[in-house]
């Protein structure tokens, strides 16, 4: 009888010791469900909401892939679509979600007649979007590496892309510009940062307040009407 007694008792503990290791699984199971690491959520911001939403669908691939595995060099081939960027961050929030906050280009120029083009500051052409600024229209052949360099010297320069009415690119990459006040600059081809700051000397000397052309082609040599 005694020993029926813990043969019983035996099987009690063990039915309790496989309920008990049961419910840790299920748990370790269901944790495991709730901290998966693949994305399932994406967030864009920092663009209209329009181009926020294009740029989340485009990005549809990277659901369920593992938040570990995705670079930078994949989302960077689909964002390098947009002309409208000029540069983003990515954060991956774990265990699956991204966020990704872009920062747009600014606008600084139009592309001259009627391809309805603007001009942004990573040297990109954009789309016409609805704009209330003043910007300066660009003739000529437009090249993005010739432009970037030109923005480079404006930036290091005492002017401004707001003080000009009109910039002329030439094929023999020289550019001229007319400023807000109708002076015709025409710079160097050699020595850009050089002109650009006799430029504004000039400009801004009381002498030459009636002057309406600054040639500054001729290396040594300078016309003022």
């Amino acid at each position: 009888m005694h020993q029926l007694i813990d043969k019983k008792n035996k099987i009690t503990i063990y039915l309790i010791f496989l309920l008990i290791l049961s419910t840790t699984s299920n748990k370790t199971i269901e944790h495991k469900k709730n901290y998966t690491t693949t994305v399932n959520k994406i967030n864009v911001s920092g663009l209209s909401i329009n181009n926020n939403l294009q740029l989340t669908n485009k990005l549809n691939d990277f659901f369920y892939k593992n938040i570990f595995i995705i670079g930078k060099k994949e989302i960077n081939k689909i964002f390098s679509e947009y002309n409208i960027i000029e540069e983003y961050n990515i954060k991956k929030i774990y265990p699956s979600k991204l966020s990704i906050n872009i920062k747009p280009t600014k606008i600084i120029a139009k592309i001259s007649g009627d391809s309805g083009l603007l001009v942004g500051s990573n040297g990109k052409l954009i789309k016409a979007e609805i704009t209330d600024r003043t910007l300066p229209y660009i003739f000529g052949e437009f090249n993005s590496l010739k432009f970037l360099e030109f923005k480079e010297k404006i930036e290091r320069s005492k002017f401004n892309f707001t003080d000009f009415k009109s910039i002329f690119f030439y094929p023999s990459n020289r550019w001229d510009m007319l400023t807000s006040d109708n002076i015709l600059i025409k710079l160097s081809e050699n020595d850009l940062s050089k002109s650009l700051s006799l430029a504004h000397k000039i400009i801004n000397d009381n002498q030459f307040q009636d002057s309406k052309l600054i040639d500054l082609r001729i290396p040594n040599h300078l016309i003022i009407k």
